[in-house]
């Protein structure tokens, strides 16, 4: 008999366990702790969820309740399960997803575009107040003219195709971004800057280390505003002038009759956009870690 197989013979008269089989104990506590852990956390969550969406909640059980007790003639007012079932039908088909991806393509790649040239046009213009008073002007006149209002401007110019409702979002998106931007410069505290340029940091420095941060939550205000205005613009245009998308699927349902597929484009344009927000909001928090929690 080997020199381990009798110290494993003493470890078991002994009555304590082997070494190997504490380990495995010992991995299969933490392995269900891990679990109960898991399993608390997704309970809270959904505790969580479930107290902040009661209303919501509320609201579509109303919806289902209201046309089938004939309080609402189901025909202009459909039960949330048809709505429901006529955007599975929509699935199956096909038809939701070329729908979805166009809307999508247009709203996320005009948003973008106005991301990356606004915001540092609103930081330029906010700092320099040469440049700020030189387009105010402009930038005041444009602001006020509603986006809508422009739709057919830009189907003249640019066609009824992409490029027209791209630069659309593009266009609703930029005031929002830029006027929070500007505003968002202009109300860092002056004390901030003074007090880095004290300590001799560069413009550079200044800027990364101090305008930047400061000025990011108003930023972020802005970002999320764009995003609502994409969607607004996006359907609307969709609506007048589209072979796809979600503002297309709604216009067409109407006019066919074909009421639980408009409710149906409603409430996946409101998923789209509470998506949106959700994303945003990550990023922000992620991007500011640093803010301290209101």
């Amino acid at each position: 008999m080997s020199s381990l197989e009798m110290l494993a013979l003493l470890e078991m008269a002994q009555g304590r366990p082997l070494i190997h089989g504490q380990e495995l104990r010992g991995q299969e506590r933490d392995q269900a702790f891990s679990r109960r852990e898991s399993l608390r956390l997704a309970g809270r969550w959904l505790i969580g969820f479930g107290k902040r969406s009661l209303l919501v909640l509320a609201l579509l059980a109303l919806w289902e309740v209201v046309p089938r007790l004939g309080l609402a003639d189901p025909a202009f007012l459909p039960p949330f399960s048809d709505v429901i079932a006529a955007g599975w039908q929509l699935a199956q088909s096909g038809e939701l997803y070329d729908d979805v991806a166009a809307s999508l393509l247009r709203a996320l790649s005009g948003f973008l575009i106005s991301v990356v040239f606004i915001v540092p046009l609103g930081l330029a213009v906010g700092w320099y107040a040469r440049l700020g008073d030189l387009l105010n002007q402009i930038i005041e006149v444009c602001r006020n003219t509603a986006p809508l209002a422009l739709l057919p401007v830009f189907i003249l110019l640019l066609g009824i195709g992409e490029l027209s409702k791209i630069t659309m979002v593009i266009y609703s998106c930029a005031w929002p971004l830029l006027l929070n931007t500007i505003a968002a410069v202009k109300q860092v505290d002056p004390l901030l800057v003074k007090s880095a340029r004290t300590m001799g940091a560069s413009p550079q420095q200044l800027f990364r280390k101090v305008i930047l941060p400061a000025a990011l939550p108003t930023i972020f205000v802005g970002v999320r505003l764009a995003s609502a205005s994409a969607m607004l613009v996006l359907v609307a245009s969709e609506m007048v002038g589209a072979k796809a998308g979600l503002g297309y699927l709604i216009i067409y349902s109407q006019y066919s009759f074909l009421i639980p597929q408009m409710y149906f484009g409603i409430l996946g344009i409101t998923v789209i956009g509470l998506t949106f927000n959700a994303v945003l909001e990550a990023l922000e928090r992620r991007l500011m870690r640093w803010k301290a929690a209101v």
